[in-house]
């Protein structure tokens, strides 16, 4: 989905800041908070609870657990929702961006179905949110910083890990290479190529213009020499 905004527009400002009149409670680390429409933010306790689920909307659920959590922190209701599972280490030498691309291909599918998305961690702090904002990061075409407020302000506790972030500014470039490189004109692109051909064709046609009308180097015949 192509969303953008002016920079520095008050529409842009309004997005980052979001809703002005909630007032943040210590418990509500432990529910999880709508990010953007039909994405939500939280910790796996909001996952182990099916009527909560239930009354949220929630069809798609991402459940990112560190390796070692997985007798815990897993699927609880297969048969209701649908999953993606993303075992990783939660650890700033993990590599997240590497693993973002599934994530956000199951969120965009979900939400281009009518889905509501539950994205959580264990704790929904550090690991969870670090996907989240790459995915607003990218899906608003945001700057890390912008993506980075846009989710703390919507769930205050947040707090993703040295490696996390710097992951997530890296992030930022990477997604407007690619972006830049689709909205690249693809007869642009085939452009060099073609010219490439013509100067070719140039070039055979100015070396047959330039060959000779008459032999330089004639067939010796000696007896020319004589008559």
């Amino acid at each position: 989905m192509d969303v953008r905004f002016a920079p520095n527009s008050q529409e842009l400002r309004d997005l980052i800041q979001g809703p002005g009149d909630v007032e943040w409670r210590y418990d509500m680390r432990h529910q999880c908070q709508e990010i953007l429409p039909g994405l939500l933010l939280g910790p796996f306790q909001v996952s182990k609870n099916q009527v909560t689920l239930k009354e949220l909307g929630i069809s798609h659920i991402v459940c990112i657990r560190d390796v070692k959590e997985a007798f815990s922190v897993r699927p609880r209701f297969p048969d209701a929702f649908q999953y993606l599972v993303l075992d990783v280490q939660d650890s700033e030498e993990q590599n997240l961006i590497r693993l973002f691309p599934k994530a956000q291909q199951f969120i965009n599918t979900a939400l281009s179905l009518g889905g509501r998305v539950l994205v959580h961690c264990n704790g929904g702090i550090s690991l969870s949110p670090a996907f989240v904002i790459m995915f607003v990061m990218q899906h608003y075409q945001l700057s890390w910083e912008d993506a980075l407020h846009l989710v703390q302000n919507r769930r205050y506790c947040i707090s993703p890990n040295g490696g996390f972030l710097t992951q997530i500014k890296e992030y930022e470039s990477i997604y407007k290479a690619n972006l830049a490189v689709s909205m690249f004109p693809a007869n642009h692109q085939a452009a060099p190529r073609r010219k490439r051909e013509d100067d070719d064709d140039e070039e055979d046609d100015e070396r047959e213009d330039k060959r000779p009308l008459v032999d330089a180097n004639p067939p010796y015949d000696p007896d020319a020499m004589e008559s």
